[in-house]
């Protein structure tokens, strides 16, 4: 992975070292947080976290210590809102790993995160085709999606000359859904939602995703 700064090294770390078969690298947890932001139906933390914790575990967090799982769940919730202020102004920047032999910018593996998030919705995506301002953009995603996956019908000369285009095309298509979606809804505030969780009373359910009594988690 590319030089980073601490803050996202240090979540790239703990997600390796949480403990399930295939934890998310930093740049998946990226493209399903985004997935998230531009999702066609909204999905609660107690649903989305469960997906970052991973299918072996059974909804409860996989840390000893309750500052942990805190720490863990805010600089998620950080890196989400974050992407929410990018997409705001117009500037979404994704975090792609590169391969360090060749410079090459290796977007599958944001588009795997991206497909996490779809997953949970597939209907609601799949429903894009047919709204007249998010089915172009949905189609080049979802066209990215298929040769991430080697699902595609694009032969190799076509699949070569669209890898270096890539990167750039996934970001102006995730910014065009963004922006359709706020013509719809109106944007999102990333920061009322912090505040939101913040207020989580102690019987309510933990915000971190674990299915506990906030006070038995992270209160």
């Amino acid at each position: 992975m590319k030089r980073f700064p601490s803050r996202f090294r240090r979540l790239d770390g703990a997600l390796a070292d949480l403990a399930v078969e295939e934890p998310m690298l930093l740049t998946e947890l990226d493209g399903f947080l985004t997935g998230l932001l531009i999702s066609p139906e909204a999905i609660a933390p107690g649903e989305w976290m469960t997906v970052i914790w991973g299918s072996e575990s059974d909804g409860t967090p996989p840390f000893e210590d309750p500052l942990d799982v805190q720490w863990f769940a805010d600089a998620v919730a950080a890196r989400r809102d974050e992407i929410a202020r990018d997409l705001a102004r117009g500037k979404l920047q994704p975090i792609f790993d590169v391969d360090e032999r060749d410079g090459e910018v290796l977007w599958e593996y944001w588009i795997d995160g991206l497909t996490d998030a779809i997953a949970l919705r597939p209907e609601a995506w799949n429903a894009l085709a047919d709204d007249p301002a998010r089915a172009a953009p949905w189609s080049w995603l979802a066209t990215l999606i298929a040769v991430a996956s080697n699902e595609s019908d694009l032969d190799s000369v076509e699949i070569n000359a669209l890898q270096d285009r890539a990167p750039a095309e996934l970001t102006d298509a995730v910014q065009r859904l963004y922006a359709a979606q706020v013509s719809v809804a109106g944007p999102s505030s990333p920061d009322a939602s912090a505040t939101a969780a913040s207020k989580v009373g102690r019987n309510d359910p933990c915000p971190c995703g674990s299915g506990k009594k906030h006070k038995r988690c992270c209160g």
